[in-house]
């Protein structure tokens, strides 16, 4: 679910660029921050409140973050 929400926010992205008229290149390093921020929180929570290692979360974070970051990155090289 929280992929989910990476590929929502991405969707938010792409809708201001369409809106804006800026490019999706320049609207990315902002995205990857964004999205960079809301997987470490979900990390965050696993640490604490699960009661998950760091060890344990990194792998899930690496994941979580990248698959929607890589589709970014993607998406604005074919743009």
């Amino acid at each position: 679910m929280i992929i989910l929400g990476g590929f929502a926010l991405l969707a938010v992205a792409i809708i201001v660029t369409r809106t804006t008229g800026r490019t999706f290149k320049s609207v990315l390093p902002l995205y990857i921050v964004a999205w960079f921020l809301c997987a470490a929180v979900n990390m965050g929570v696993g640490i604490l409140h699960a009661g998950y290692s760091f060890m344990a979360e990194l792998p899930i974070f690496l994941f979580v973050f990248g698959v929607p970051a890589l589709t970014a990155v993607i998406f604005a090289r074919k743009l």
